[in-house]
């Protein structure tokens, strides 16, 4: 048996774009990516501080040390340029493993979206 558990987690970050006319996604800085643990193409759920809503996306890399974070397509309708958000992706493993795991959590500066 398998279960799904916390892989990763960017906490509280500043939406910085929102791009309807998009296929979908989200643009995370390459940054960011990296220090979370997060790679091209991982489905993320993405939750937004300001509004409640949580939505399931995949990641498109963005450019490194921009600060981006866009989310893009349909889920462009579930948040605003300036909204606070969670990004969290999860792995599934045995239950066995799961209780030795330790997640990657990193908490960016919101003004900036950049490691401090």
């Amino acid at each position: 048996m398998t279960i799904e558990v916390l892989k990763s987690k960017i906490h509280r970050v500043t939406v910085t774009g929102a791009e309807l006319d998009y296929i979908g996604s989200i643009t995370i800085d390459r940054t960011l990516m990296d220090a979370a643990n997060i790679v091209a193409g991982e489905k993320v759920q993405v939750v937004n501080v300001n509004n409640g809503e949580r939505l399931e996306t995949y990641v498109i890399e963005g450019a490194k040390n921009a600060g981006e974070i866009t989310l893009n397509g349909p889920a462009a309708r579930k948040v605003q340029k300036g909204d606070i958000i969670i990004i969290i992706s999860y792995a599934s493993m045995s239950v066995d493993t799961a209780k030795a795991f330790r997640p990657t959590l990193i908490f960016p500066d919101t003004a900036t979206n950049s490691l401090v």
